[in-house]
């Protein structure tokens, strides 16, 4: 979707994004959004969206089949086998 939308900015810097734009995100009451700002232009993600695409990121090329489990529990053996050294 490719599309131009006019919208105020307060004085407080605060706006207002219309629905549609909110629906294009993936936006369902309250939410968050990452801003890309580069040279004059913004670019609006919302934070599901951009876990998602690094998810995929992640996916493609990852080389060894490991969970988030499986990543905090070898921290975790790290941290004790660093403390039974200490």
């Amino acid at each position: 979707m490719v599309e131009t939308v006019d919208v105020r900015v307060a004085a407080n810097g605060r706006m207002i994004l219309p629905k549609n734009v909110r629906q294009a995100l993936g936006l369902q009451g309250d939410g968050k959004v990452l801003l890309h700002v580069e040279a004059d232009q913004v670019r609006i993600t919302s934070v599901k969206r951009a876990v998602g695409r690094a998810q995929e990121l992640y996916r493609q090329y990852a080389t060894v089949s490991r969970t988030t489990d499986d990543f905090l529990n070898a921290r975790r053996r790290e941290a004790k086998a660093d403390e039974d050294e200490g």
